[in-house]
């Protein structure tokens, strides 16, 4: 009787992996910080109303807030490696309730800038998108494309959850009730954060979801990502977990010299630019008030834009489980190219009421919004192994550089014409680019321009 209850097997002492409950951390702080993604389009018009400040003035506040969402990504990343993610993003949290409830006292355009752009942008910065591909790559082993789907969803779910109560709170009592809202939503998160956002695995004494002791131990870099599958699942070894003790601000710069030698990265800049051109600075911004320009009312076309996050949540989700089964170049591609076409037919479909098109294209669009998340995140992480995620991160800073200039140009096509036409015909055209530019990143790109991880 002593043998079979040798070969017994110990029980299982965790039902959950922790990875997955920091996961859903990760998710309740991306949707606390989304709520200004939202903001701006709703609120122009009543800033506007108020203080006569011009369409080019509030795109430039939002313009500032972009750039400083994508230039801090890549530095945001390298100080999680530096400090851990739960102290970052519990100051990222506090800088976007800071920012949006200051908003409230604002009197000049100059203050707009400040408080739009300088503070929320340095708070979102380091709550982009990199985020969750820093959660991706140190927790999970496997499933890193559904991973960083569901957390990039949470951007969508929070301007889901956000837009329709900011739309009403601006419409009755004001738009500063609107701001109000958006900074309890961000400081409600901290407290979650600082309990249940680990750092990385060991500090729980656990190896990432899905990996094995030999695999753990195994030194990961660009050369030794053969073998990993569609998302680069290669678990962190000693190279990655030797980086926290680098200056964050050097090693970011260091990984974007590395990563400008190989063109792969240079590819997926330009695509990820006319991505953030197309979402965040032209429709996240511009759409509501286009919309109002048609005689549309702000409430609904905020709610319209409700429906694209809701089905940005699906289409993100799906674009992740693809992408750990399928090349990622031919997505890219793919969604570029779809999302060129809704832009294409735009102009055609705003009117003062919502017909059946109109649902047509926010449905479509909404699937499409940011599904080139996934494929690109894992294309970093093939490239560049261990640096991927700060890789990501300057990527992600051409995503909102491209929003920026675009969020601003359309400003200005608004001003000088009077409509958005010129900007969505544009805005069409640069998607079928990159389309093109995403379907001839070299499918061996891993082999013929890999760069040494230094030592």
């Amino acid at each position: 009787m002593s043998a079979p209850e040798t070969m017994t097997p110990a029980p299982v002492r965790r039902r959950i992996h922790p990875a997955w409950t920091v996961a859903a951390v990760a998710f309740l702080a991306l949707v606390g910080a989304a709520g200004f993604r939202a903001a701006p389009g709703v609120l122009m018009v009543p800033l506007q109303n108020e203080f006569g400040w011009s369409t080019t003035v509030l795109s430039a506040a939002v313009s500032i807030n972009l750039v400083l969402f994508g230039l801090t990504a890549p530095f945001a990343a390298a100080l999680m490696e530096r400090f851990g993610i739960r102290a970052v993003t519990a100051v990222a949290l506090v800088l976007i309730g800071a920012g949006s409830a200051l908003t409230v006292f604002v009197t000049q355009s100059w203050q707009i800038l400040l408080t739009w752009g300088l503070l929320i942008g340095l708070g979102t910065g380091s709550m982009a998108l990199v985020f969750a591909a820093t959660i991706a790559n140190t927790w999970f082993a496997k499933s890193r494309g559904l991973v960083i789907g569901i957390l990039t969803a949470g951007s969508a779910a929070g301007q889901l959850v956000f837009l329709p109560f900011i739309a009403l709170l601006a419409q009755d009592p004001g738009w500063r009730q609107a701001s109000l809202l958006i900074g309890a939503g961000a400081l409600a998160v901290v407290p979650l954060v600082l309990k249940f956002l680990k750092n990385s695995p060991a500090e729980v004494g656990v190896l990432p979801y899905g990996a094995t002791p030999l695999a753990a131990g195994a030194v990961t870099g660009p050369e030794s990502t053969d073998s990993t599958g569609p998302a680069g699942q290669a678990a962190p070894g000693p190279a990655a977990a030797a980086e926290p003790r680098r200056n964050a601000a050097v090693r970011a710069l260091q990984v974007l010299k590395r990563a400008s030698k190989v063109r792969t990265f240079w590819a997926l800049v330009a695509g990820f630019a006319i991505c953030g051109a197309t979402t965040n600075g032209l429709i996240g911004t511009h759409f509501i008030p286009s919309a109002h320009d048609h005689g549309m009312p702000e409430t609904t076309a905020a709610g319209l834009l409700a429906v694209v996050g809701l089905f940005d949540i699906i289409g993100t989700i799906a674009s992740g489980w693809l992408t750990d089964r399928f090349n990622p170049r031919i997505l890219l591609a793919v969604y570029y190219q779809f999302r060129g076409i809704g832009l294409l037919v735009l102009p055609l479909l705003l009117s003062a009421t919502v017909q059946p098109s109109m649902i047509v294209f926010v449905v479509i669009y909404g699937l499409d919004w940011v599904a080139t998340v996934p494929p690109t995140a894992a294309i970093c992480r093939q490239v560049f192994g261990a640096d991927g995620s700060v890789v990501f991160g300057w990527v992600f800073a051409a995503h909102q550089l491209g929003a920026a200039a675009a969020a601003l140009a359309a400003g200005a096509v608004r001003d000088a014409t009077g409509q958005y036409t010129y900007a969505w015909f544009a805005a069409a055209a640069m998607c079928t680019i990159a389309a093109v530019i995403s379907a001839t990143i070299r499918k061996d790109a891993r082999k013929l321009e890999s760069v040494p991880v230094p030592a």
